[in-house]
């Protein structure tokens, strides 16, 4: 199976990062193929509800990465979708490539793809932000007829702290059994 992690944090060395690289040699170990791509590092622009891609095939109109990035999710037989909280949503980064999928999402839509959700953020799980994230991929999810396998959340401030939890390393594999 080839999966895409698509890391939503603009911290190089963050918790969201940390725990991506920690899932990485998982998949990889089951025979995965596994590419991950930092959603910082992409020249996006934000949607500007023209229309423009609805016309001419699924390619947005603006001179951005926004094409290479939405051919390696066609690419990808799972989507994983990793994330800090800020200010109870997912980060900025992430949203103005979600906002890009409405270039193909007739193309997705048709695909049937797995998908997964890692969430980090600086209040305890029973925080509503988790809920909050969750809900709107759970939405994306059914809109897209994508499966979405799992959604876990950590609650980690300083980087690497999230690595010092004592299931980390079980719910990540959990999280591996369940996308694949």
């Amino acid at each position: 199976m080839n999966i895409l992690l698509l890391n939503g944090s603009p911290r190089p060395k963050g918790n969201t990062r940390s725990l991506l690289e920690r899932l990485i040699p998982r998949l990889v170990q089951q025979g995965h193929q596994v590419e991950l791509l930092t959603v910082s590092s992409l020249n996006l622009s934000n949607c500007l509800a023209c229309d423009g891609c609805a016309k001419n095939g699924g390619h947005c109109v603006r001179p951005d990465d926004t094409d290479a990035a939405m051919d390696k999710v066609a690419q990808a037989d799972a989507v994983v979708f990793a994330t800090p909280v800020y200010f109870w949503g997912i980060t900025a980064q992430l949203k103005l490539l979600l906002d890009k999928f409405y270039s193909r999402d007739t193309q997705f839509t048709e695909m049937h793809k797995r998908m997964g959700l890692l969430t980090v953020g600086g209040a305890e799980l029973t925080d509503p932000q988790y809920r909050l994230i969750q809900e709107q991929f759970t939405c994306i999810a059914d809109y897209l007829h994508w499966d979405l396998r799992f959604s876990v959340s950590f609650s980690a401030s300083d980087p690497g702290e999230v690595l010092t939890q004592p299931d980390v390393d079980q719910k990540l594999d959990e999280a591996c059994r369940a996308l694949t």
